[in-house]
């Protein structure tokens, strides 16, 4: 009689159950609040009108001191000693109602008066050519911060060296030529203050407490026809034989 109740037993053991089907793991809440978090300080970066100084750093050059001005009026300025012609001319990049506008400024070994060519409408692009790249945090890359739609990935970050505000980290979700930005790291004071960018160019790390913003930035030089100045050095001329000064064979 144990023996059969052992069988029955047995045979009326139902099978085990199936695993439940895999679900997609659900996005981390603390991605989309930091998501949420850096749209309001790139909106209040937006409304930040300043005068700040930020120290450049890039591998292998020296430190340079880049000069921020955000007008109450809207129209901004930033100055890049050593942005271009292979870092050999000081520029400064400007966004007016008149414009944009590159001005040469002068230096030790190019000390001609300052003076500004006109680029295009305020909000057009600038070619690679002609582009140092550290003006986008305080300009256009806000306006993709602010933007939900954009193919943006956003964490928590640690604060570069010498950086304080909250940071995130900022990647590019979707494959582009031309990405909206440079992924990296942002930070930001709560008044919407940048206080670091660590980005494709370099980082930017706030030197001072900024100053207040003038009503409207003020061109370097006055506005002349003339070419702007590129990033790249030009190239070197070639030597000339001797007795031949003009380098065209002919002595």
């Amino acid at each position: 009689m144990f023996a059969l109740s052992v069988l029955l037993a047995g045979c009326s053991t139902d099978p085990p159950a199936d695993p439940p089907p895999p679900t997609s793991a659900p996005r981390p809440v603390g991605m989309d609040a930091a998501r949420d978090e850096l749209a309001a300080h790139a909106a209040a970066a937006q409304d930040r009108h300043l005068v700040a100084r930020y120290t450049l750093r890039v591998d292998g050059e020296a430190d340079r001191l880049i000069l921020v001005t955000s007008a109450n009026d809207g129209s901004w300025r930033v100055d890049v000693p050593g942005g271009a012609l292979g870092g050999t001319a000081d520029i400064s990049l400007a966004a007016t109602t008149d414009g944009l506008f590159q001005c040469a400024l002068p230096t030790p070994t190019r000390p001609e008066p300052a003076s500004c060519v006109r680029l295009g409408e305020r909000d057009d692009t600038l070619p690679r050519r002609l582009d140092p790249r550290v003006q986008h945090p305080f300009t256009d890359w806000l306006d993709v911060l602010t933007d939900r739609r954009a193919p943006l990935s956003v964490s928590p970050a640690m604060a570069p060296a010498g950086a304080s505000g909250s940071c995130y980290s900022v990647e590019t979700t979707a494959a582009s030529i031309n990405p909206p930005l440079d992924v990296g790291i942002y930070c930001f004071d709560a008044d919407g203050t940048l206080t670091a960018v660590r980005a494709a160019f370099g980082t930017l790390t706030l030197a001072a407490t900024p100053e207040p913003a003038p009503a409207s930035v003020q061109l370097a030089g006055p506005v002349v026809e003339g070419e702007p100045l590129g990033l790249t050095a030009p190239p070197d001329a070639p030597p000339t034989a001797e007795g031949d000064p003009t380098g065209t064979g002919t002595p």
